[in-house]
């Protein structure tokens, strides 16, 4: 069954707003492990407009499922790695005023730096994932930088899954079947939802784990945070 991480940044986000600690972000985060989620994914900014970096090191001491910290590999990020040392560290090229990832890396052009970086993480033990857009080539530089997994760019096909979900999967497909061929483990994330996440789970039959935050809190307001996550968790079996 593919696994569901639960991205908590916008429990930080609401937290911040008000200063303080309400809602208590560690305790959502053994909520969500309690509810059935199989790992919880964080993004902490340069500026921590959401996820602080000593959440990071909190989490990790509590947390009993898959720890993912997304971020792009500066220095402050892969100290944060080397110092909590969690299960995948997946690499993404936003810059520090991105509201949200909207591009996966070109490892191509980047082929050097994600490289040097991947082998730097992969000496830790940790698992290292690269977020890329779904294309051959793109998944196959992947390969030969050293990644373990990669993380599907998801937003085009959430965009144009209402429009046409058949010609919105294919580059999905094709980029998955190459990326099993490569050996390559397969993660998914970014504006998947309860109405298309059944769906991409049905057409990628290797898909190994999702990260989904901003969707699965927006359904926790109105259905709470435990059924939420059932739900989530019923559309990838």
């Amino acid at each position: 069954m593919t696994r569901l991480s639960v991205n908590i940044n916008k429990v930080a986000t609401l937290r911040n707003a008000r200063g303080g600690n309400n809602p208590n972000l560690i305790q959502v985060a053994l909520d969500c492990e309690r509810f059935g989620a199989e790992g919880i994914t964080v993004h902490p900014r340069p500026d921590e407009r959401h996820i602080r970096f000593s959440d990071v090191v909190d989490l990790k001491k509590v947390l009993t499922t898959e720890f993912n910290i997304e971020g792009y590999p500066d220095d402050r990020y892969l100290k944060l790695i080397e110092q909590t040392r969690p299960a995948q560290a997946t690499l993404v090229p936003d810059g520090p005023q991105a509201i949200t990832s909207n591009a996966g890396w070109d490892t191509i052009s980047h082929f050097e730096f994600l490289k040097k970086m991947t082998e730097r993480i992969k000496l830790l033990g940790v698992r290292v994932s690269i977020f890329v857009d779904p294309e051959e080539s793109m998944v196959e530089a992947a390969h030969k930088i050293g990644a373990d997994h990669i993380e599907l760019y998801t937003e085009p096909y959430a965009s144009f899954f209402k429009v046409d979900k058949l010609t919105a999967i294919k580059p999905y497909i094709k980029a998955a079947t190459l990326a099993t061929k490569l050996g390559l483990g397969i993660n998914a994330g970014h504006d998947l939802d309860l109405n298309n996440l059944h769906y991409l789970k049905q057409s990628i039959s290797h898909l190994h784990e999702v990260s989904i935050g901003h969707a699965l809190i927006c359904d926790a307001l109105y259905l709470g945070l435990e059924n939420a996550i059932q739900l989530y968790l019923r559309q990838l079996k």
